[in-house]
């Protein structure tokens, strides 16, 4: 699934968007198209449409200024690069675990949440992991905005974008 940058007007980034997304805001002349894709889509009566990769909205958008990413599992997954954090294994269903088990105190927090396979989750249980015999992989911290927005990117593959993106920001 292609996904598109979308940038605010003041070439802040907002977030990404599916393609089909974007060739709608493209059509309402709602952004500003900075960089195409070397993908494009036939539409109908033979119009071929090159799709973005890179947009800018045409009006400015008030967003409330965020200081820091707010905690959800899909941000922890995106954080830890979807690997279990134990084992390093790569997979897309995983698991959120307390270090610290909620049992014995444990915050839900950036620091105190990891990415893991059900495997290791059910290993350790409700033990901390050098009670378990379990080591980290990674060391869990909390991300800023722009390191959330370059692991995302990173992520979706889109290397050459994030080059764009971060030479505006």
């Amino acid at each position: 699934m292609l996904q598109c940058v979308l940038l605010n007007a003041d070439y802040s980034f907002l977030n990404t968007v599916d393609w089909k997304r974007a060739v709608r805001l493209m059509i309402k002349k709602k952004v500003e198209v900075i960089k195409f894709s070397d993908l494009c889509i036939q539409g109908i009566e033979g119009v071929t449409i090159m799709l973005p990769a890179v947009m800018r909205l045409s009006k400015l958008i008030r967003t409330i200024y965020r200081s820091h990413v707010p905690f959800s599992k899909k941000n922890v997954l995106i954080r830890d690069g979807y690997c279990c954090a134990y084992c390093g294994l790569k997979k897309k269903q995983l698991t959120i675990d307390h270090i610290i088990p909620r049992s014995r105190g444990g915050k839900t927090s950036y620091e105190n949440c990891v990415a893991s396979c059900r495997n290791c989750n059910v290993l350790k249980g409700s033990r901390t992991p050098e009670e378990a015999g379990m080591s980290l992989k990674v060391k869990p911290y909390q991300p800023t905005i722009f390191e959330f927005i370059r692991i995302k990117l990173k992520l979706l593959g889109m290397d050459e974008v994030r080059n764009i993106v971060m030479e505006w920001i």
